[in-house]
């Protein structure tokens, strides 16, 4: 008898102790259309360049570089105007995971060594996902753009970013796209 009332007892005990652990509130579902998309702050440029220094293309960027800013990143963002992004400045350069919890859009996550080098890419990460997106080498500086940039301007590790924030210097635009007249001076 003992044995019987035991067993009852124990699966309350777990129901409850578990029940904490739980969150309860479905994950958000990808809006159907833009509803009020957190706006991108302008904070600078950047630019993608071959390791020899010829230029790829260019991108306006909002800067993360707080530990609030590099936690939110994207997330809710329900759109990315094309040629924007986020870059992502990390206290340390060390192996980086990013993951895509709370973020709606499909994203390409540059990682980038201290030295501006592309250390690896991870491409199409997928929206909702809490699977780390990790680089395959130290990374000082993320870049996150719309999924499908990298492929569609052919970027490869090795290759090189350059960025300036927007109060050392006006943004670089030519013909709309930022970051592509960007001097090395």
């Amino acid at each position: 008898m003992r044995r019987t009332l035991l067993r009852p007892a124990l699966l309350v005990v777990f129901a409850l102790a578990t029940a904490g652990c739980r969150d309860d509130a479905p994950a958000p579902a990808p809006p159907a259309e833009p509803t009020g998309s957190i706006p991108f702050r302008l904070d600078g440029s950047l630019r993608f360049l071959r390791s020899d220094g010829t230029p790829i293309t260019g991108i306006a960027i909002e800067i993360a570089d707080s530990d609030s800013a590099r936690t939110r990143g994207l997330m809710g963002r329900d759109s990315i105007p094309p040629q924007v992004g986020m870059l992502f400045i990390m206290p340390r350069e060390e192996i980086q995971t990013f993951w895509m919890a709370n973020t709606p859009r499909s994203l390409d996550i540059v990682f980038v060594g201290s030295d501006s080098r592309i250390v690896s890419i991870g491409k199409y990460a997928r929206p909702f996902s809490t699977d780390g997106v990790t680089s395959t080498g130290p990374a000082k500086y993320i870049v996150e753009t719309a999924a499908g940039f990298a492929d569609a301007h052919g970027l490869i590790p090795g290759d090189l970013i350059s960025w300036a924030r927007n109060d050392a210097g006006p943004p670089a635009f030519v013909d709309g796209v930022p970051g592509e007249a960007m001097s090395d001076e």
